[in-house]
C-alpha cells in the first residue's frame, strides 16, 4: 500500500532546520513496517539527515556550505535572482532533494541522534513543499 501527502512547511530563515516533527505530525500514525520517502519540490533548498541534538552542528553547516559555494563568485552566469540564488542551486545539489527512512515498529528507524533537516539556502524566507510517500 502507498500513502502520499504533500505538505507546506512554514517559512524558515536561511540555515538548517530540523523538520522531523512537522513531517511526523503530517503523517499521523505510522505502520509497523515500511519506508518513508520525503522529497522537496524546490531547487534552492534541500533535505538531509544529520545530528538532531547539538545545535552547533546546524551552525557549522552554514559556513561550510558557504565555503563550497560562495555568493558573488565571478564565474556565475545565473545571477538574475540575486547573489544567493546560484549558490543555493549548487548547495541543494550537494545536499540532495530527498531522504528515505525505514519505518520499524511504528516509528522512523533512525539513529538516536538523527533528524530530518530542511536546508534553506536562500536569504528570503520561502514556504517549502514536501511530498511524503509512505510505502507500507
Amino acid at each position: 500500500m502507498i500513502t502520499q501527502k504533500e505538505i507546506t512547511l512554514p517559512s524558515y530563515s536561511r540555515g538548517f532546520h530540523l523538520v522531523t516533527n512537522e513531517i511526523l505530525r503530517a503523517l499521523g500514525e505510522l505502520p509497523e513496517q515500511g519506508l518513508l520517502h520525503v522529497f522537496i519540490k524546490h531547487t534552492s533548498a534541500a533535505l538531509t539527515i544529520n545530528e538532531n541534538a547539538d545545535p552547533s552542528v546546524r551552525d557549522d553547516f552554514e559556513p561550510s556550505f558557504n565555503k563550497l559555494a560562495p555568493e558573488n563568485a565571478p564565474y556565475y552566469t545565473h545571477t538574475m535572482e540575486g547573489p544567493d540564488d546560484m549558490p543555493a542551486h549548487i548547495k541543494s545539489t550537494l545536499a540532495g532533494s530527498s531522504v528515505t527512512i525505514p519505518v520499524s515498529n511504528g516509528r522512523l528507524n533512525m539513529g538516536t541522534w538523527q533528524g530530518i533537516y530542511l536546508c534553506e539556502f536562500r536569504n528570503q524566507s520561502n514556504r517549502r513543499k514536501l511530498v511524503l510517500t509512505l510505502y507500507h
